[in-house]
């Protein structure tokens, strides 16, 4: 391999809003960055994500499609 034609790896810090702080590897330039969300504050993860139905949408599929599925 030819030599410095890779970026420079290095670890860095990953803020959660909620508090989390992991450490994670980049080649980004900056020391530091700030998430939005993570796997300790994220429904899918944390286990309290829920099936929203806005005006019925879930019945009216199984209505529509229900027959089918079943056979």
């Amino acid at each position: 391999m030819k030599n410095e034609t890779h970026p420079e790896y290095k670890t860095i810090t990953a803020t959660c809003s909620c508090g989390n702080v992991v450490k994670v590897g980049s080649t980004l330039a900056k020391e530091e960055i700030t998430l939005d969300i993570c796997s300790a504050c994220h429904p899918f993860y944390t286990g309290t994500q829920r099936v929203v139905d806005t005006g019925g949408r879930i019945d009216k599929f199984k209505k529509r499609f229900g027959a089918l599925s079943s056979k």
